[in-house]
């Protein structure tokens, strides 16, 4: 990880080295956090942030489920994470803003800690490795299953919720993949560690529902506009595992992972075992707005 020159911290810009928090922070002891990651690319027209809007606009749903008042508007979170870019001098970088409880509560109870937040921001290449947009990643699916409904709310994007996404990565890593793919509580497909994921099967484009407790995340929503724009017909539905085994293309998508094939999934390969023509046809699409900086759909946020 690259450390950059700055990070915002409860409306101050600090060294990176000087972005502490307490050790008895309530955030440390019970994962009560929120947070988003966001893409900045470095486009043709200049650098722009992908789905800003929206990621901010999940911070604060993420923060009202549970109960986390955020001392800031939305439009100053949005001003302070373009002053964080330009403060380090980024053309493309990640950007991690971050709501966590402080200090002054010890206890489940959290209601007397305070509110703080962070925003960072450095420079991240491909998440699942180098080369994996053309050539895909090997999965396995994993042995711990997505939460069952009315457990922890899955659709905000928690520190706590991501114990669960840890169990499933190390899994996977500790077994010789590169990722591994949940289960919800039925049995069914659900996502995967920090990915939502797609099949293709007789040019049918396939991706749990967003009730499978799961993250519906941005690049899913734009890979399901972008594909009925192509003529695709993409089905939300309950996906039986077997149908993983027996796909003609796999794909999973991510702010980080943007659009990655799946070129096996528990040693059986899946398609060519490379980028089939469906998720080339979708990665075109979508990079060439994140590249090109040509937005028809009002995606990007130029700084």
């Amino acid at each position: 990880m690259y450390n950059s020159l700055k990070i915002w911290m409860n409306g101050e810009l600090v060294g990176w080295s000087d972005a502490k928090i307490h050790v008895m922070s309530h955030v440390a002891h019970y994962g009560s956090s929120t947070f988003e990651g966001i893409r900045c690319y470095d486009t043709a027209k200049g650098s722009a942030l992908l789905f800003l809007d929206e990621h901010v606009r999940r911070l604060w749903e993420s923060s009202k489920i549970y109960r986390i008042e955020i001392p800031y508007s939305e439009t100053e979170i949005k001003d302070a994470i373009i002053s964080t870019i330009k403060a380090n001098n980024h053309k493309a970088c990640y950007v991690r803003p971050l709501v966590f409880r402080g200090q002054g509560a010890l206890g489940v109870n959290p209601h007397r800690a305070s509110i703080e937040v962070a925003i960072a921001t450095w420079e991240w290449g491909t998440y699942l490795g180098e080369d994996v947009l053309e050539n895909g990643v090997d999965v396995k699916v994993s042995s711990w299953h997505r939460l069952a409904p009315n457990t922890l709310p899955s659709w905000a994007k928690a520190g706590g919720n991501y114990m669960n996404s840890q169990l499933i990565k190390m899994e996977a890593l500790s077994d010789g993949y590169a990722e591994g793919l949940a289960l919800d509580h039925n049995g069914y497909v659900a996502e995967g560690s920090g990915e939502n994921i797609f099949v293709v099967r007789h040019n049918i484009i396939y991706t749990p529902l967003a009730a499978q407790s799961i993250l519906p995340g941005f690049t899913r929503h734009a890979v399901m506009h972008i594909a009925k724009e192509l003529g695709y017909e993409v089905r939300e539905t309950l996906i039986p595992r077997e149908a993983l085994y027996i796909a003609d293309e796999i794909f999973l998508t991510g702010t980080a992972a943007e659009i990655t094939p799946v070129r096996s999934v528990d040693r059986i390969p899946i398609g060519n075992e490379k980028r089939g023509p469906v998720t080339e046809a979708l990665q075109h699409e979508y990079l060439k707005i994140v590249h090109s900086g040509e937005d028809p759909y009002n995606w990007l946020t130029f700084i």
